[in-house]
């Protein structure tokens, strides 16, 4: 069966099929975030925490709000 892909915009994001910006998912590690956005992403909290825990302790509902507060 043949695996249905959705198409990316412009910024190289994956959208899904409504052409919204895929969320990223709240099991996401800051390991994996950090190698994205760099090493000072998510300081305090470990290689190991989900991006999900993070927004709950920092009392945001998004990445994108989590990288605008720490701006």
């Amino acid at each position: 069966m043949a695996q249905k892909h959705f198409p990316k915009g412009l910024d190289g994001r994956q959208r899904d099929q409504d052409g919204e910006i895929r969320q990223k998912r709240k099991d996401t590690l800051v390991g994996t975030l950090r190698k994205e956005y760099g090493d000072d992403f998510a300081k305090g909290y470990r290689k190991d925490a989900q991006l999900g825990t993070v927004l709950a302790k920092e009392g945001v509902d998004s990445l994108h709000q989590l990288l605008n507060k720490s701006k």
